[in-house]
This record gives structure tokens, C-alpha cells and sequence, in this order.
């Protein structure tokens, strides 16, 4: 029987393959569990227009970050801190204090969780930090700390 799996099932396949399965193990397992539908005719459509739908969102996604990024080509942030001995920062900036920043200085929305950041900023000086907005897309931002 040709099954249409509705979710990701180990032993078949992931969610939207057409897969063979044995007659009883769709009829008493996946179908009732709903995992998967009996590729029918109408079935088969509407798996057709569901990823049609899912490449146009994921067209639209890319396109807004793509969006973001450009605003963000080639701008710098301005941040000050408190710093000690050999311009070393009390404390440290971390993703959140510079999506914090973006907001206000920018007027972008960007998300901390976005923000690329191998370990806090503890010194002064120019910093780039790579923003990743979309599996495809990745903004450089230059972060200038300067002392407070």
C-alpha cells in the first residue's frame, strides 16, 4: 500500500514521502496513529499544495532576512562600558546587550538567540559579530566598545 506520512516515522521515511508500507501496518499502525493517509488521488493534491504553501513561506522568510541583512551591510554599533585595569570591561557584552542595542540605535528587530557570539565581548576596541538571520543568510556588524 502507498502511504503519504504525515510526520517522520524512523523505519519509513520523513514527513511528506510517498513510501510503501505493508497493508496491515498502515491500516492498524500508521494510519490510526495518524503518521500517515493512503495515497490517493486527492491525497497526493493536497501533499502537492502543502509544500507549494511551505517553499512560498520559506521563499518569504529568506527575502526578509535577506532584507535585514542589507540594512545591516556596512553599519557599526556604538557601545560604551565601564572599564578597569588594561581595558579590560567589568562585566562583559553579550548577544542580548547587543540586540538591546540594534533596537535602539537601528530600529531593526533582531533576535539575541540570531547573534553569533563565541564568547562575551571583554575589551575594548572594534568587534564584528556575525548575525545569522536565516539558515542562508549571514550579517556582519561591526561593534565599536568604547570606554564609558
Amino acid at each position: 500500500m502507498q502511504v503519504v506520512l504525515l510526520e517522520d516515522v524512523r523505519t519509513l521515511g520523513k514527513k511528506g514521502d510517498i513510501v510503501k508500507a505493508n497493508d496491515g501496518y498502515a491500516r492498524n499502525f500508521l494510519i490510526p496513529k495518524k503518521l500517515g493517509v493512503e495515497a490517493t488521488p486527492a491525497n497526493l493534491a493536497k501533499l502537492k499544495q502543502q509544500k507549494a504553501h511551505e517553499a512560498k513561506v520559506a521563499a518569504e522568510q529568506k527575502a526578509e532576512a535577506e532584507a535585514l541583512a542589507a540594512a545591516l551591510a556596512g553599519k557599526s554599533l556604538q557601545m560604551t562600558a565601564k572599564v578597569g585595569q588594561g581595558g579590560r570591561l567589568f562585566g562583559a557584552i553579550a548577544s542580548k546587550e547587543i540586540a538591546q542595542e540594534v533596537k535602539k540605535q537601528m530600529n531593526l528587530d533582531v533576535d539575541k538567540k540570531k547573534i553569533v557570539l563565541p564568547d562575551p565581548i571583554k575589551t575594548l576596541g572594534d568587534h564584528e559579530v556575525a548575525i545569522r538571520l536565516h539558515k542562508d543568510v549571514t550579517a556582519k556588524l561591526l561593534v565599536k566598545v568604547t570606554e564609558e
